[in-house]
């Protein structure tokens, strides 16, 4: 009886197969079981919005041809199995892509049918607090320019700043409180100019043409994702094409890029690409202060041995170069504070990982082999001026190498995943600075060999009940390091979670999980020395840690349109606070643009961020929207226990995304967002008139007393996207005009703080020449600023 149906399955989809044979666009693939990589026959594959599919061989092979180009999204499903939609797959004329699609066992009974699919349904492990982002999101996202990070910040609880900068600050956490992982290897560099202990920078690292999709988790994390107090994004990679090599030269708002991919032998296939700014020549054009040059590399090969055994090599580096424009006759106001406060900075990074999985009949085992290397430097000489002592020297590097082991299996209906992870790092930095504490000028400096071993313990459990109506998760997780006797104790680590997902009926689902989540303090505060060399930080070090409990509710009015509603409430404990400040570590990042977390500090710092989230998602196959708000309040206490709004505590975050396709391969697409005012610390100009402090910090001081007292105006923007593309027998040419800040917005800045010139240029001091005569200049930000980009596919 099941060969009959395998049979009646192949021809009726082989019929459809046939019936639209007129096009050139084709597309292969594979289903495969998830749980053991074995290949699906017979399963049926459907091309989402059209009547064309195919039905998979006895290998579990498709191929689907007689497609339009452009994206398509497949439907894939069999009896025994979950009903699965593929990730956004771009089509041309000249290209054949080939994609996995892995389908998840049902615990139903084969006879049962499956009335409704959810088409944005969460990943088993994870059943709420957690979005998938497509290639094609991410490819046409207006005023992203194909950077990841930019598109996240169209998602419900992800903030972002009026600044050109990627900090991806999640439900009220700091940019520093995320993880990122690619293919299972963690990388901790996501940025170009990183900031280094904050994880925030101006342009990202990834390059958009490796990514197939992106599973983004703002709570409820897998156990096997370690170090994130706020948000975890997992990258799934593409795999280089099977078939033949292909090219591609693509022009964009700031960098040149190329990338290759094709087939290294029967067995293994890879994806390379290179890219390198061009903003150093058109900044210096336009007379802007500093110079920013950023290059990097990425690559992907993977080996199929056999079909129970795979090897994935991963590499991402980066090497980034910031010179100041000193040569400008006659600075403005905007100019000299940038020039006066900026140092020079010269970064290099580096990730490469080795994944290795084998299955067997019911599970895999996977073994992830990394290394990262971050390298610092950055410097300052008072008023630009070589001839002089440096006021800020600083090199540091970050040297990671780690080992994890998953262990994923299915026995009675339950899902579970152990493992076991390692990690060796060595860390260095040297730091000579001039500090300005109370009213004297002193001369610090230290150097630090840090070696820290840390190691950590997962499992986590999964099933369904009732019919897959309830959706059940229980996991444990224990992180420890040889830091401290604190840090050492495994029992001081224990991170339970634990989610249910209930389904109402077959479009209402009810979804709750609570959580206790670890991160390990920065390596600039844990390698932090005084004068005397005395690591300050040592007998307090703790890890960070947050309690996450979160309700929601998820409504699918059809199979195009989700309504969800979801609350959040986290609690921290054991957060650093800065001694010499009195302000949470929390709020570093959005005052700091090089290193954050090089302090003496203290764990004894509080915080909460409380909310919720209403996200509707529509997925038409020529029109998308994704409209989210979001209410936040992020509170984080100083030295005296006292909780004050956190630099992030935005109070409203609403985005509205929207993209249509027309006739003959046009798209537009919008993006307006609006951000409730965030608050800020007001300047100590008392100190900062002081001439031996200003010439120390090259920029006018905070006043820490008055820690985000004040609060900037609302910000919004709207960006406006059109894309157009060429499909050839033999080239894809795809072309796009990006318009950022559209009705060109003036966003509310803090106040330029420079130094009163006299008439020959020096500048003015009074009170015997100890103070300088400051004048503060308003600063408002906010350019009309247009973008055309090129992508040329061979």
């Amino acid at each position: 009886m099941k060969k009959l149906l395998y049979i009646v399955l192949f021809l009726g989809f082989s019929i459809i197969q046939l019936s639209a044979f007129s096009q050139k666009a084709q597309l292969k693939g594979k289903v495969i079981d998830a749980s053991n990589n074995e290949p699906v026959p017979f399963a049926n594959v459907l091309v989402v919005g059209t009547q064309i599919g195919s039905t998979t061989d006895f290998d579990g092979n498709f191929i689907i041809t007689g497609l339009n180009p452009g994206y398509v999204k497949l439907r894939v499903s069999f009896v025994g199995y979950k009903t699965t939609y593929s990730a956004d797959i771009l089509l041309s004329n000249n290209n054949t892509p080939f994609i996995e699609v892995r389908l998840e066992p049902s615990s139903q009974k084969l006879q049962q049918v499956v009335v409704s699919v959810d088409p944005f349904e969460k990943k088993q492990e994870a059943p709420l607090s957690m979005q998938s982002i497509g290639t094609k999101q991410i490819e046409s996202n207006p005023g992203s320019n194909r950077d990841i990070s930019k598109v996240i910040q169209s998602f419900p609880g992800v903030g972002s700043t009026p600044a050109f900068r990627n900090d991806i600050i999640i439900r009220g956490g700091g940019p520093s409180e995320n993880s990122f992982y690619l293919d299972g290897v963690e990388i901790p560099i996501l940025n170009h100019f990183d900031t280094q202990g904050a994880s925030g920078g101006p342009v990202g690292i990834i390059n958009a043409d490796f990514i197939q999709f992106v599973d983004f988790y703002s709570g409820s994390f897998p156990v096997n994702a370690s170090n994130a107090l706020s948000g975890v994004m997992d990258f799934k990679l593409k795999d280089g094409n099977k078939d033949k090599a292909n090219y591609q030269f693509s022009l964009g708002a700031s960098e040149a890029a190329f990338t290759l991919d094709g087939p290294i032998g029967e067995k293994t296939s890879m994806i390379f690409s290179v890219r390198r700014s061009y903003l150093q020549f058109l900044f210096s054009i336009l007379e802007l202060p500093f110079l920013p040059t950023f290059n990097d590399y990425q690559f992907k090969v993977k080996t199929q041995l056999n079909q129970n055994n795979q090897i994935t090599l991963i590499g991402l580096g980066s090497l980034d170069k910031l010179s100041l424009n000193t040569g400008i006759d006659n600075p403005d106001a905007s100019q000299e504070f940038i020039l006066s406060q900026t140092p020079v900075n010269n970064q290099w990074s580096y990730t490469t990982g080795l994944v290795y999985q084998n299955f067997f009949d019911k599970g895999s085992h996977r073994f992830i082999l990394s290394r990262n290397m971050l390298n610092n430097q950055f410097y300052k000489y008072p008023n630009n001026n070589e001839s002089l002592a440096k006021s800020f020297d600083y090199l540091s590097s970050e040297a990671e190498n780690k080992f994890r082991y998953e262990l994923n299996f299915r026995n009675k209906g339950i899902k579970y995943l152990f493992g076991t992870s390692a990690e060796y790092t060595k860390y260095y930095n040297k730091t000579t600075q001039q500090i300005f504490i109370n009213d004297s000028l002193i001369n610090f400096a230290y150097e630090t060999n840090l070696d820290v071993i840390s190691y950590g313990l997962f499992g986590q459990a999964s099933k369904y009940f009732f019919g897959d109506r309830l959706l059940a998760n229980l996991g444990l997780r224990l992180d420890a390091n040889n830091y401290n006797a604190s840090t050492e104790n495994l029992l001081n680590q224990i991170s339970p979670r634990f989610s249910l997902s209930y389904s109402l009926s077959e479009k209402t689902k009810i979804n709750a999980g609570l959580g206790r989540y670890f991160q390990n303090p920065t390596y600039t505060t844990l390698g932090y020395r005084d004068n005397q060399g005395v690591l300050v930080n040592e007998n307090a070090a703790k890890y960070i840690g947050a309690n996450h409990y979160n309700l929601g509710i998820q409504q699918l009015i059809s199979k195009e349109i989700l309504l969800s509603v979801e609350a959040f409430y986290k609690d921290y404990f054991q957060y650093p606070i800065d001694l010499r400040t009195g302000a949470s570590l929390a709020n570093q990042g959005a005052e700091y643009s090089s290193v954050a977390g090089a302090a003496a500090v203290d764990f004894i710092g509080k915080g909460q961020a409380v909310g919720f989230e209403v996200l509707n998602r529509v997925n038409f196959k020529d029109f998308n929207l994704l409209a989210s708000y979001t209410y936040v309040r992020s509170l984080f206490s100083d030295i005296n226990g006292d909780l004050i709004p956190s630099a992030w505590d935005s109070k409203h975050l609403l985005t509205i995304t929207s993209s249509k396709d027309f006739q003959k391969n046009w798209r537009v697409g919008l993006k307006w967002r609006f951000v409730g005012g965030l608050p800020y610390t007001p300047y100590d100009l008392e100190t900062s008139a002081n001439v031996l402090a200003w010439d120390a910090n090259g920029q006018a001081y905070l006043d820490f007393k008055l820690l985000n007292t004040e609060r900037f105006k609302p910000f919004h923007q709207l960006d406006i996207r059109v894309d157009k593309s060429f499909f050839f027998d033999k080239w894809t040419f795809m072309l796009y005009v990006d318009i950022q800040n559209a009705y060109n917005f003036q966003s509310d800045g803090k106040d330029y703080i420079i130094r009163e010139k006299n008439p020959d240029g020096s500048y003015l001091t009074i009170n015997g020449g100890s103070e300088y005569v400051l004048k503060a200049v308003e600063n408002s930000s906010g350019t009309l600023l247009p973008t055309l980009g090129i992508m040329i596919k061979l």
